[in-house]
């Protein structure tokens, strides 16, 4: 069936749905609906292996009490700029929405601030937390630690996460730019999706057991992921670990469990979010339209390269790029979270989210259940 014949959902029904599930899990509505949101914006920005489909991961780990559906989110004023916060072991898109709460709180009362979180579990992509932010007129710098995937240069052994970390800044009168990466070159779901395609990755991506450069994503599976820039991204991984992981109380390094092999145990992840009130900075002297930049500002005016496109990597994608890549051109994904009523093994439902052509508005996204 092709896309146009498809049921259509909206961002708001997509949000519900996913809602619905969390509460089906054991959730309350408000933190339902708070993880949801996080979910559905990055169904929204293209990524999907990101998204609402998480949440079958999700729900096999709250139903074996691995996660926490009613966890005891608290709050601690170290300083007026910093902020800890303790997720109880909850779901990691409502840890990761209370802390950025607090990171806002304090921000606007201080100017900068800084809000690390423990005791919580993967938190879904920096983009929303970033995105959310901006439009409230902060800057950030935002990241998380995760499990031993990558092997450090010229290892052989896993040693560091593929952690994400992101940076955001609010555009008045435009979308927020917003840089979103992992550590890796490539995302272990990537690899994951290659393996269930039958397809082989690039040698770039991964090694095998014995950190050998690898095409095959099975092998790669069993290996580990290679790191962006070589000892680059190597120190660049530490470094967010660190500031996750160590600075906030939570697991860090070798000492995260991993939630596949270990699907009962709490993960115990950090994150951090510093935030700067832009407000508070205005627009320097003589240039009143400084904070006002053009999608087209970060790209060149001649392509090098005719046929490929040119756009600005770190451009939020909301309003007419809220489709994928970042690219302001229309373009599909397919993802494919599993619940409806919650029966992860027996009710699939395919969703492919359709950029925005004007406005802020997103176009509907199509579903089919099969």
């Amino acid at each position: 069936m092709d896309k146009q014949s498809k049921p259509v959902l909206s961002e708001a029904e997509l949000t519900e749905l996913a809602t619905t599930a969390l509460t089906g899990l054991g959730l309350d509505r408000k933190d339902a609906v708070d993880a949801a949101r996080v979910l559905a914006l990055a169904e929204m920005f293209g990524l999907a292996t990101h998204g609402v489909g998480r949440i079958e991961s999700y729900g096999e780990r709250l139903q074996i009490n691995g996660i926490n559906p009613r966890p005891s989110i608290t709050v601690e004023q170290v300083t007026p700029a910093l902020v800890r916060v303790d997720g109880d072991n909850g779901v990691g898109p409502l840890v990761g929405m209370r802390a950025l709460e607090a990171a806002m709180a304090a921000t606007a009362t201080t100017g900068v601030a800084l809000a690390l979180a423990r005791g919580s579990n993967h938190f879904g992509p920096v983009s929303p937390y970033s995105h959310i932010a901006a439009e409230a007129g902060f800057a950030s710098l935002i990241g998380s630690n995760a499990t031993t995937t990558i092997v450090p240069w010229g290892g052989r052994e896993a040693r560091l996460g593929n952690s994400p970390c992101g940076f955001g800044f609010p555009n008045p009168g435009g979308d927020p730019i917003i840089l979103d990466m992992a550590i890796s070159v490539a995302a272990r779901a990537k690899i994951r999706n290659a393996a269930k395609a039958g397809q082989p990755i690039p040698d770039t991506w991964a090694t095998d057991r014995l950190g050998r450069p690898t095409t095959d994503p099975n092998a790669a599976l069993d290996g580990f992921l290679l790191p962006i820039g070589g000892h680059k991204g190597y120190g660049l991984a530490l470094v967010v670990d660190l500031l996750a992981g160590l600075l906030s109380g939570a697991a860090y390094l070798t000492h995260v469990k991993s939630w596949v092999d270990a699907p009962e145990e709490p993960q115990n992840l950090g994150h951090y979010f510093l935030l700067i009130d832009t407000r508070r900075l205005g627009p320097p002297i003589g240039c009143p339209s400084a904070w006002k930049i053009s999608p087209t500002s970060c790209t060149r005016p001649r392509r090098p390269i005719p046929s490929l496109p040119c756009w600005c990597p770190a451009r939020s994608r909301t309003g007419t790029s809220r489709g994928h890549g970042g690219r302001a051109s229309p373009s599909t994904r397919p993802c494919s979270p599993s619940f409806r009523n919650w029966r992860p093994a027996r009710l699939r439902t395919d969703l492919i989210i359709l950029p925005a052509q004007d406005g802020h508005q997103p176009r509907k996204a199509s579903a089919t259940r099969g």
